[in-house]
C-alpha cells in the first residue's frame, strides 16, 4: 500500500471514529437532555444539551458519510492493486501448483479478502476503540468505578470474543478453502466434460460427486456460522450485564438519576461499534488465510529467470544456434542428485535464415520442450540458445518471443470478434494486413461468410478444429517474427484437414526461417533438415529422402503412413 492510500485508510478510520463518538456522544446528550428535562428546570438550562444534540445528530451521518466513501474508495482500491499484481504474476511463467478452478477461487474470492481487510476488520477495530475509551472517559468522569466494569466488559466483548472466534474460523477456514475450490473444480469438469459425460453415461455420477461435494461445502459453512451466532450472543450477553451492573453501582452509589442515565446509555451505546468486531474477528482468519493462498500463487517460483540488465535484441537477419540444450521440467533435489530425467537431453541444431527444420518424434520425445526454450518460457538446465551469437537468457523473455513466436500447441480463441481475435497479435494491424495474414491461412472464404466483426465462442467453441488451426496460424503470421515456431499445427484435426493444412502452410513458410514440430511426415520433403527426437534427444537427422533409406524411426514412421493412406 502506497503512502496516499495509507493517508487515506487513515482518514477512513478518523472518519469512522468520529461518527461512533458522534453517535456516543448523541446518546449521552439525549440521555442528559431527557432525565434533567423531567426535573423542570428552566429552558436555559437546556439549550446546551438541545444544540449538542443536534450537532451529534447531523455530525454523525456526515461523519459517517465520509467514512463509508473514503474507506470504501481505499478498499477498492487495494483489491484492484492486489488483483493487478496476481495477473502479473500469472502471466509470469510459473512452476505450475494448482488447478484452473483453484486459481479461479483464488482469483475470484481471494482478493475479495483485501477489501474486507480493511473494510469489515481494520476500520471497524480502529472506530471501536475511539469509541470505548471514550465511553470509559465518561465513566471516569461521572464514577470512577464504573469505567472499571465498563472496561472489562468492553475487553471481554472487543478482545477475547474475537480472538476466540478467529481462532475458531482459522480453523474452519483451513477445511472451507479447500472444499471451495474442489467445488469449483466438479462444476468445472460438468460444464466443460458434459459431452463426454454424457457419451460415457458417466453424467449421474460426476453430478452426485458435485452435489456431494456442494453438501460438504455447506456442512463446513453451517458450523462456521453457528460459531458466528454464538460469538453473537455472548456479546450481546456481555453487553446486557455491563449495562446492569453499572446501573446497579451507579444506584447504590446515590450518583443520581441524571448520571444514571448518562452513564447507563452511554455504556449501552459504547458496545454498538465492539459486538460486531466478533464477526470481524471471524472474518480476519478467513482473510489471513485468503491472503497466504494469494501469496503461494506469486511466490511460485518462476519458470525463467530474467536478466538484471538484459541485453539488447540483434537485428534481423537471425542466426539461432543451439547447443547441448538439456531441459529438466523437474528441478534437482538439495543435495545436487536429478529428480527426473531431462525432457531435452543434449540437443543441438540450428537455425540460419531461411532455413525450415522439421522436429519430429513420438509424444514425450521433447519436441514441444524445445520451442518452450526458444521462446524462453522455460530456461535449460545447461547448454544455451544464441541468437547472433547473443545467448538468449541474457535478454529479457519479452524481447526473445519478438524474435521468436508462432503456432502454440493449443491455441486460444478468445470470446471476442474475429477480428479482436487477430489483432492480438498486431493491435495497430489495418485491414489489408489482417486480410492477408488470413489469405495466407487460406481462410478468406470463411471470413467471407462470417464477417469480421462475428463474435467467435469462448476457446474456439464456435469454429471448427480446422478453421481454429488456421485462425492461430493467421494470428502467428500477422505478428511476422524472424523466426517463426510452429508447435503440431496440424494436431487433432481429420487426415484431409491435416494435409491440406500442412501444404498451405509449407507454402507460406517458403523462404522463412522456421521450426515446425510434427508428427505428420506429408509435405516434408520441402524442408531443409529433418531432426528426430526420441527420449530428449537427437536420433537421426537429415533430408526426408537420406531418413526414409536408413533404419529407424523416421522410416517407421513413414511406412506406417504410407500404408495407411492406400
Amino acid at each position: 500500500m502506497n503512502r496516499r492510500m495509507g493517508w487515506r485508510l487513515v482518514l477512513a478510520a478518523l472518519a469512522g471514529g468520529a461518527a461512533d463518538l458522534a453517535g456516543l456522544g448523541l446518546i449521552a446528550a439525549a440521555a442528559w437532555l431527557i432525565t434533567r428535562a423531567a426535573e423542570q428546570p428552566p429552558l436555559a438550562a437546556l439549550s446546551v444539551a438541545i444544540v449538542a444534540t443536534r450537532a451529534f445528530a447531523t455530525s454523525r451521518g456526515v461523519f459517517r458519510y465520509a467514512e463509508r466513501l473514503t474507506g470504501h474508495d481505499v478498499a477498492l482500491r487495494a483489491q484492484a492493486d492486489s488483483r493487478e499484481r496476481l495477473y502479473a504474476s500469472l502471466i509470469t511463467p510459473r512452476q505450475p501448483r494448482h488447478g484452473g478452478a483453484d486459481l479461479l477461487s483464488r482469483m475470484v474470492d481471494d482478493t475479495e479478502a483485501v477489501q474486507d481487510l480493511l473494510v469489515r476488520c481494520l476500520l471497524p477495530a480502529a472506530a471501536a476503540a475511539m469509541a470505548g475509551l471514550a465511553a470509559v472517559v465518561v465513566g471516569l468522569t461521572l464514577l470512577p468505578v464504573t469505567a472499571l466494569v465498563l472496561a472489562a466488559g468492553l475487553v471481554v466483548a472487543g478482545v477475547l470474543l474475537p480472538a476466540s472466534t478467529a481462532t475458531a474460523a482459522r480453523r474452519w477456514s483451513a477445511r472451507i478453502a479447500p472444499a471451495r475450490a474442489e467445488l469449483a473444480g466438479r462444476v468445472a469438469d460438468l460444464v466443460h466434460g458434459s459431452a463426454d459425460l454424457a457419451a460415457y453415461g458417466a453424467g449421474d455420477r460426476a453430478l452426485a460427486d458435485a452435489m456431494a461435494a456442494d453438501e460438504r461445502l455447506a456442512g463446513l459453512e453451517r458450523r462456521q456460522a453457528r460459531v458466528h451466532a454464538t460469538a453473537l450472543a455472548g456479546g450481546t450477553l456481555v453487553q446486557g450485564l455491563t449495562v446492569a451492573a453499572i446501573v446497579l453501582i451507579a444506584q447504590s452509589a446515590g450518583v443520581g438519576t441524571v448520571a444514571t442515565a448518562v452513564l447507563a446509555l452511554t455504556a449501552l451505546v459504547s458496545f454498538e461499534p465492539v459486538l460486531p468486531l466478533a464477526a470481524a474477528g471471524e472474518r480476519l482468519a478467513g482473510v489471513l488465510a485468503a491472503l497466504r493462498r494469494l501469496r503461494e500463487v506469486r511466490s511460485a517460483p518462476p519458470m525463467i529467470t530474467e536478466p538484471a540488465a538484459p541485453a539488447p535484441p540483434p537485428a534481423s537477419p537471425l542466426t539461432v544456434d543451439i547447443n547441448d540444450l538439456v531441459v529438466r521440467h523437474a528441478p534437482r533435489t538439495p543435495a545436487g542428485q536429478e529428480d527426473g530425467r531431462a525432457a531435452v537431453d543434449g540437443v543441438s541444431l540450428t537455425l540460419t535464415p531461411g532455413k525450415r527444420v522439421a522436429l519430429v518424434g513420438p509424444s514425450g520425445a521433447g519436441k514441444s520442450t524445445v520451442l518452450a526454450a526458444l521462446m524462453r518460457l522455460v530456461d535449460p538446465e545447461s547448454g544455451n540458445i544464441r541468437i547472433n551469437g547473443v545467448d538468449s537468457r541474457d535478454m529479457a523473455s519479452d524481447d526473445v518471443r519478438a524474435l521468436m513466436t508462432g503456432l502454440t500447441q493449443d491455441p486460444y480463441i478468445f470470446q471476442t470478434s474475429l477480428r479482436d481475435n487477430l489483432r492480438l497479435a498486431g493491435p495497430e494491424a489495418g485491414e489489408e494486413e489482417l486480410l492477408r495474414a488470413v489469405r495466407d491461412a487460406r481462410l478468406e472464404h470463411w471470413v467471407e461468410r462470417t464477417g469480421w466483426d462475428a463474435e467467435l465462442g469462448e476457446d474456439g467453441g464456435t469454429v471448427s478444429g480446422g478453421q481454429l488451426q488456421r485462425l492461430a496460424l493467421a494470428r502467428a503470421l500477422l505478428y511476422d517474427p524472424p523466426v517463426l515456431l510452429l508447435d503440431e499445427p496440424a494436431e487433432a484435426l481429420d487426415e484431409e484437414t491435416a494435409d491440406a493444412l500442412m501444404e498451405d502452410l509449407l507454402d507460406v513458410t517458403h523462404d522463412r526461417t522456421t521450426l515446425l514440430v510434427t508428427h505428420r511426415l506429408k509435405g516434408l520433403e520441402r524442408v531443409d533438415e529433418i531432426v528426430v527426437l526420441e527420449e530428449g534427444r537427437v536420433v537421426q537427422r537429415g533430408h526426408h529422402d537420406e531418413l526414409v533409406g536408413q533404419a529407424g524411426y523416421y522410416r517407421d514412421l513413414w511406412e506406417s503412413e504410407v500404408l495407411t493412406r492406400r
